[in-house]
C-alpha cells in the first residue's frame, strides 16, 4: 500500500503513469539507453597498447621515429611504467585521501633490492623480483602502521621522515652496496637474453604493459569491493565511518600496504627498462612529482592518474630534447624555458586553476560549456520571438 507522498508523486502531472494534466495516460518511455559494457573501454585500450610493437606509423612531432623503434617504444614503456606507479599512489591520495610524501621509498626499494638479489646473491630475475616485491610490502605494512597512527599534516611529515631517512642511506651507500650518487646497474649475467640489447626492447615494452595491466586491474577490483565502499566513506568522512562502528585504520592500512606492494612491483619494472638505478628516485620530490601526476589527471578516477603520468613523462622527455630551442631567445626567458620542471609547474598551475578535476573531467566541462551556450542561444532566440518590437 503507498503512502500519501509517493501516491502524489505518482499522480503529479509529468509524472511516469500519470495523465499529465491533459486527462491522456502517459506512457512511459520502456527503452533504455545504450551504453558500452563496463569492459569495452579497457579491452580498447589494451588493444592499442599491444597493437603499437607492431606498427611502422609515424607520428611526426609527437615522436622522431617510428612506433615500433627501439626509442619509441622504450619512451613508451617508460610512461606505462609511471602511469602504474601513478595509479598505485592514488590507491592512497585519490581513494583513502590519505597524503604521504613517502611513497617512492617502496618504488626505490623494489628497484634496489632487486639490482642487489641479482648481483649480490645472484639469484634469477623471477626469484629477486618475487623477493622485492614481498620485501617491499612487508615494508609498507610497517611504516604503515606507524605512519597511519596519525592524519594530515603529520601523516604527510612523518611519511616525508621515513622518505628522507632512505633517500639519505641509499646516498651515503654504507657496505658499497647501492653505488651512491652513481646509483647501480642492472646485472645482465642473471636477466635472460630476451631483456638485454636494444633490439629486445619490445619485451621491455611488454613488461610495462604487464605491470600496468595488474596495476589497473588490482585497484579497479578494491575500489568496486565492499573495501573500496569504505575507502570511499573514509575519504569523504572519516568521523562518519567510525560512528558507524567501522574501525578506519585496518582498511588505511590495507590501502598503504597494496599501494606500497604495487609500487615495489613497479622498482622492479623500473630496474628492468632502464637498465639500472639512480637515487634520483629515492627523494620526496618524486613523490611529489607522482602527486602532480595524479592532480593533473584527475585523482580518485579510474584513467586520470594514468593519463597524466603519462603525459608528465612524455612531456618531460620531450621538454628535454627541445632544449636547446630556446637558446636564441634572451637569457631571462632562455634560462626558464630551458628547465622542463619550470614548464610543466607552471602548466600545472594553470591546470590547476582553470581545468580543476584534472584532464579526464575535461570533456565533461567541455560539454557543460556548450550546453548552457545552446541554452543562453535558444533562450535569446525565444525571447526575440516572444518580443517583436
Amino acid at each position: 500500500m503507498m503512502t500519501d507522498t509517493e501516491l502524489a508523486a505518482r499522480t503529479a502531472p509529468g509524472a511516469p503513469g500519470s495523465s499529465g494534466g491533459t486527462g491522456t495516460p502517459v506512457v512511459p518511455d520502456v527503452r533504455k539507453r545504450r551504453s558500452l559494457p563496463w569492459w569495452a573501454v579497457p579491452a580498447a585500450a589494451l588493444a592499442v597498447l599491444l597493437s603499437l610493437p607492431f606498427s611502422t606509423l609515424r607520428v611526426p612531432g609527437v615522436f622522431e621515429h617510428a612506433l615500433n623503434s627501439p626509442s619509441t617504444l622504450h619512451l613508451l614503456a617508460l610512461c606505462l611504467v609511471f602511469g602504474g606507479l601513478a595509479t598505485s599512489y592514488d590507491l592512497l591520495y585519490g581513494r583513502v585521501g590519505l597524503l604521504s610524501f613517502g611513497h617512492a621509498l617502496y618504488f626505490a626499494c623494489g628497484a634496489y633490492a632487486a639490482a642487489l638479489l641479482m648481483s649480490v646473491l645472484e639469484l634469477p630475475l623471477v626469484w629477486a623480483a618475487l623477493v622485492s616485491v614481498v620485501g617491499g610490502t612487508l615494508l609498507a605494512l610497517i611504516l604503515g602502521a606507524v605512519s597511519l597512527r596519525v592524519n594530515g599534516i603529520a601523516l604527510a611529515m612523518v611519511t616525508l621522515a621515513f622518505a628522507e631517512a632512505g633517500s639519505i642511506l641509499i646516498s651515503r651507500d654504507p657496505g658499497r652496496w647501492t653505488g651512491g650518487e652513481e646509483g647501480r646497474s642492472l646485472d645482465t649475467a642473471a636477466i635472460p637474453d630476451a631483456f638485454i640489447g636494444v633490439v629486445n626492447t619490445v619485451n621491455l615494452y611488454w613488461v610495462a604493459v604487464g605491470y600496468l595491466v595488474i596495476v589497473l586491474a588490482v585497484v579497479w577490483w578494491l575500489a568496486a569491493s565492499p573495501v573500496g565502499r569504505v575507502w570511499q566513506g573514509i575519504r569523504a568522512n572519516e568521523q562518519r565511518v567510525a560512528v558507524l562502528g567501522v574501525n578506519p585504520y585496518p582498511y588505511k592500512l590495507a590501502a598503504f600496504t597494496v599501494g606500497g606492494g604495487l609500487a615495489s612491483l613497479g622498482g622492479v619494472a623500473y630496474l628492468l627498462i632502464n637498465g639500472g638505478v639512480t637515487p634520483g628516485i629515492t627523494t620526496a620530490e618524486f613523490t611529489l612529482t607522482l602527486l602532480v601526476m595524479v592532480a593533473l589527471g584527475g585523482a580518485g578516477t579510474r584513467w586520470g592518474p594514468f593519463l597524466g603520468a603519462a603525459l608528465y613523462t612524455y612531456a618531460e622527455h620531450r621538454l628535454l630534447q627541445l632544449g636547446g630551442a630556446f637558446d636564441a631567445l634572451p637569457a631571462w626567458i632562455a634560462a626558464p624555458l630551458s628547465q622542463p620542471l619550470f614548464i610543466l609547474g607552471v602548466l600545472f598551475v594553470l591546470m590547476v586553476f582553470f581545468f580543476p578535476g584534472g584532464l579526464v573531467a575535461l570533456p565533461g566541462r567541455i560539454g557543460a560549456a556548450v550546453r548552457d551556450r545552446r541554452a543562453e542561444r535558444t533562450r535569446a532566440d525565444n525571447t526575440g520571438k516572444a518580443d517583436p518590437s
